[in-house]
């Protein structure tokens, strides 16, 4: 009986993770086809006016300067964001020197939860430099459209108990704020470093 329980009650964990692929594997089917048109460049990135968790004004200029890793999700995400943050956290471990240059940011697409208080307290277990970023549900989907982003709520029990379906990809951005390059739920941490190296160095050498 003990085991029929406990898989009933991964049930959940399981379909959450099964819709993040599926979403996932959808963009970058997406995202490909859009690489295809004229200009050879996928539409991701554009204008967004967020707050920060600390409560101070951020918008797509401040991505300047430096390049950015940044993924969508959510701080009560039971498995694939804090999956992510890890695999994020200990690449730009793996990247030395190099992670100086990345400003690693999380965008949350639960806005009514996540406080930029929240937000802070969650991120500080994760990469030191992580920013965390939230606003008003309008601007969360405004920066989600400009990123292709997909997320809905679902399983909702109560105002305050639910969960968020969500597309999981972690996109670099040059230091322009441009796109550069994507990785699919599932890169493990050494691909994504191998991969963030081998990018921004192409991206340097054309410069």
């Amino acid at each position: 009986m003990a085991k029929k329980s406990a898989s009933k009650s991964a049930l959940p964990l399981l379909a959450a993770v099964a819709v993040a692929v599926a979403v996932s594997i959808g963009l970058l089917f997406y995202i490909a086809g859009q690489g295809k048109k004229a200009t050879d460049a996928p539409l991701i990135g554009g204008a967004f006016e967020l707050t920060d968790f600390n409560g101070k004004p951020f918008t797509d200029k401040d991505l300047k300067g430096k390049y950015s890793l940044i993924y969508f999700g959510y701080t009560y995400c039971p498995d694939v964001c804090p999956t992510e943050l890890q695999t994020m956290t200990a690449a730009l471990e793996q990247l030395g020197p190099l992670a100086d240059k990345i400003r690693p940011i999380m965008i949350s697409v639960d806005p009514a939860r996540d406080t930029p208080k929240v937000l802070k307290e969650y991120l500080s277990n994760f990469y030191p430099t992580f920013i965390g970023l939230t606003g008003t549900p309008e601007q969360i989907k405004k920066a989600g459209d400009a990123y292709r982003v997909f997320y809905r709520k679902t399983d909702q029990k109560s105002s305050s108990d639910y969960l968020m379906d969500h597309s999981s990809i972690v996109y670099l951005m040059d230091e322009n704020g441009k796109y550069l390059k994507h990785f699919a739920y599932g890169t493990t941490p050494e691909k994504l470093a191998a991969g963030i190296k081998k990018t921004i160095e192409e991206h340097e050498k054309g410069k």
